[in-house]
This record gives C-alpha cells, sequence and structure tokens, in this order.
C-alpha cells in the first residue's frame, strides 16, 4: 500500500468533526483503532507483529532477537485537538520506506523493526512517553501505577479494559539491546526547514524542558456579596504568574506556556478556592530554564503572598538536554549525500519539542530526520506537510535504513 493510501486510511480514526482535530489518547477506543491499523499493516506486508510488555506495537523485517536492529518509527497518540502529522506521520513514512526497500530489491543484512511507542504525548494521564519511558526505565512501574486520567482512572485500570495486561508492565534492557540504532522521522514542529528551503533536515539536539503544576490556594466565596478587599482570589495570583511566566521566558529567549487549567468550584458565581495551573517551560540549555522556571516560581510565591494566598509547586516531569549521537547523525548526513561540506550541509535542527528518540538516547544510539512544515504550527488542527515533502521524507528514510541495514 502506497503512503497516499495508507495516510487516507489513518486519517478518519479519532478525528473531531466538532475540531478537526484529533483525540486519540491512550487507552480508548481511538487509539485501539490506530492500533489495529498498525497490526494490519504489519500483518499484510508478512512482517513478524508483536507488542511488548508495556504496550508498544513492534512490527520485525528479519529476526527480532538478532540483535544490531535498525529501528524506525515514532507514536499514533495526540494531544487534544492535535494535528494530523505529529507521530503518525513517522509511523507512516516507516512502512512506506519498507516498501520502497522491497520495490529497490533492497536486502537487509542486519533486522529492520516499525515501531508505535504507547501514550508519547500523554494527554490523558500527564506524562509525555510514556511507552518508551516504561521501556527504557525511565519511569518506574510504581510511578506508572499511580498515574491518573481527569476521571481518575488509573494507567492500570485502563490497559486492562483495553485488554493489556498492566502487571507486565516495566525497563525492558534486553529489547532495547536488540537495537543497533532508533532513527525517528517527525514532522518538524517550527519553521527552520521552511526558512532555509529544505524538504528535510537532521535533528541535532532535544531542549531540556519539564512541566510544573502550581496550586494556587485561597478561599472559595460568593463573587455577587463579598468585597473586593476581603476576597482571597486565587485566580489574580495564577493571572499574575501567567504574565511573569511571558516575561521570564522572553527575558531568556526560551518558552513558558501555562496551557492547562483547573478550577474549584468551578462556578461562574463563585470565587475560587483552587486555581491549579500546569506549566510547561523549555529552553536550549539548562541554566537558561533553570532561570526562566525560577523566575516564574518567584513571581508566583510573590503574588500569592499579596493576595494571601497558598501556594503549592509540584514537578511533574522533566527531562534533560538530549543531544543526539553524532556519529549516526553524521552518518545521516553521509548516506543522504549531503556531507560534502565541511560544515554538514544537511539541515542540522535544534528542537524543543520531545520525542521518544530522546528517552531512548540514553540507552541506544538514536537519530532523528524533520520534514518541513510549512507554517510552522504543531499540536493544532492547522499542523500540515506538503504531499511533496512528506514524499521526499519517506525517500530519506528510506534510503537511511538501506544505508544503515543493508551494507
Amino acid at each position: 500500500m502506497s503512503f497516499h493510501n495508507m495516510w487516507a486510511e489513518l486519517l478518519p480514526i479519532g478525528r473531531s468533526s466538532a475540531s478537526g482535530g484529533y483525540r486519540r489518547f491512550a487507552w480508548t477506543a481511538a487509539d485501539a483503532d490506530c492500533r489495529a491499523w498498525f497490526r494490519d499493516q504489519a500483518t499484510s506486508r508478512g512482517l513478524t507483529y508483536e507488542v511488548d510488555r508495556n504496550g508498544n506495537q513492534w512490527a520485525w523485517l528479519g529476526d527480532p532477537t538478532a540483535g544490531d536492529a535498525v529501528v524506525t518509527g515514532s507514536h499514533l497518540d495526540s494531544v487534544p485537538d492535535g494535528g494530523a502529522f505529529d507521530g503518525p506521520l513517522g509511523v507512516v513514512s516507516s512502512f512506506a520506506a519498507l516498501d520502497e526497500l522491497r520495490s529497490r530489491g533492497a536486502r537487509p543484512v542486519k533486522p529492520v523493526a516499525v515501531v508505535n511507542f504507547g501514550d508519547e504525548e500523554g494527554a490523558r494521564f500527564g506524562l509525555a512517553c510514556v511507552g518508551s519511558r516504561l521501556t527504557a526505565g525511565q519511569l518506574t512501574v510504581e510511578q506508572a501505577h499511580r498515574l491518573t486520567d481527569g476521571d481518575g482512572t488509573t494507567l492500570p485500570q485502563a490497559m486492562e479494559a483495553a485488554g493489556y495486561d498492566p502487571e507486565t508492565i516495566g525497563p525492558d534492557p534486553e529489547r532495547l539491546a536488540r537495537i543497533g540504532a532508533f532513527v525517528e522521522l517527525h514532522v518538524e514542529q517550527g519553521r527552520a526547514l521552511d526558512l532555509t528551503g529544505d524538504a528535510v533536515g537532521v535533528a541535532s539536539s532535544i531542549w531540556p524542558h519539564g512541566r510544573w503544576r502550581f496550586d494556587f490556594r485561597g478561599e472559595a466565596n460568593h463573587a455577587g456579596t463579598t468585597r473586593l478587599a476581603d476576597r482571597r482570589d486565587p485566580m489574580l495570583s495564577y493571572a499574575e504568574t501567567v504574565l511573569a511566566a511571558r516575561r521570564e521566558a522572553e527575558h531568556a529567549d526560551a518558552v513558558a506556556t501555562f496551557g492547562k487549567i483547573s478550577v474549584e468550584p468551578n462556578g461562574v458565581n463563585a470565587i475560587p478556592s483552587l486555581v491549579r495551573g500546569w506549566l510547561d517551560s523549555r529552553a536550549a540549555d539548562q541554566e537558561r530554564l533553570d532561570t526562566v522556571v525560577h523566575g516564574i516560581e518567584k513571581a508566583a510565591r510573590a503574588h500569592a503572598e499579596a493576595h494571601g494566598i497558598g501556594l503549592d509547586v509540584v514537578r511533574e516531569s522533566f527531562t534533560p538536554v538530549v543531544e543526539f549521537d553524532h556519529a549516526l547523525r553524521d552518518e545521516l548526513a553521509r548516506i543522504l549525500g549531503r556531507d560534502k561540506a565541511p560544515d554538514l550541509a544537511v539541515p542540522v535542527l535544534g528542537t524543543g519539542a520531545g520525542h521518544d528518540a530522546g528517552i531512548l538516547s540514553g540507552t541506544v544510539p538514536t537519530a532523528m530526520l524533520f520534514v518541513r512544515n510549512p507554517t510552522g504550527v504543531s499540536h493544532s488542527p492547522a499542523e500540515s506537510a506538503a504531499e511533496d515533502d512528506c514524499v521526499a521524507g519517506v525517500l530519506a528514510l528510506a534510503d537511511v535504513l538501506e544505508g544503515l541495514a543493508c551494507r
């Protein structure tokens, strides 16, 4: 099946008719449909299909246990009302790249696999890259069992309801030891390639990033009868903290976003007792990230004190800077035929977005290919990539797989 047919088949799954975006959340019906699509792609090609102990899906060309495998793939889940390309482009392109290898008559001398890592976006349980974190031992079984969604359903309960055994989750070093290289293709989440005029680029690093929860605790009261001077309204401190986050990020040339909020009692005519906001912050290096988050927390505490508000700040997740394997990166440039210039002429891009490749980088050599995104928009229904660029990405990935696995 061609890239276009696969893309068309996957496109309707989990799509909201109201927003046009995707709601493919972990261990839901939409996720099950995506998993069924992946299984069908594997079996229709005669690949060996398996699901690992953490619910990640694998499709193998060659002996899965032989070692030194070349693995590609990405994820199929989405953020709330996300775009079509973030994750799925990598998975569809991986199967299409295998088809391209076969059409060339290429014969891999190493095992080649396509993987769909589960719950990469963290939309349901609040933690990104759950499947790859569990596999790499960066998320303990105890921590995973404590993850809950907005309805109070735990991760084990969700997995069990979807037909998977949650008792098997945990580190999978034997599986990772089989992998000689992991290359993830992803739509670019930014406009660097559009500005350079290139269809495909190579990743250099992932910025350090994390998520922090700010709990502003005040006093619930009547919105119509309580004097302004008598209020302990946590919404004021939260709002001032949002503005402080923008200022701190601008000063450090970083990014900081309060994109999720929960309010209690959440009534139009009620002063809140609790405003809970989640901060996502990222920067090019650790020092700048620490400066931004420290500045935001300092401002939040000052505003909370001024309004008589209690404040708790909890770091819910953190990923340090990821430098992708330089030797593998340079090999990708050589394979793509652009290593003639001494300064590595293939576009090399840093990114502020986290990926499964970043999680695995501490265990196996990893690299990433980016496909041009003409608007730079991501995590939105407006996310896009031109058809010609998608095809260019497939051909580049096929070249990489051929260069790494067939020689």
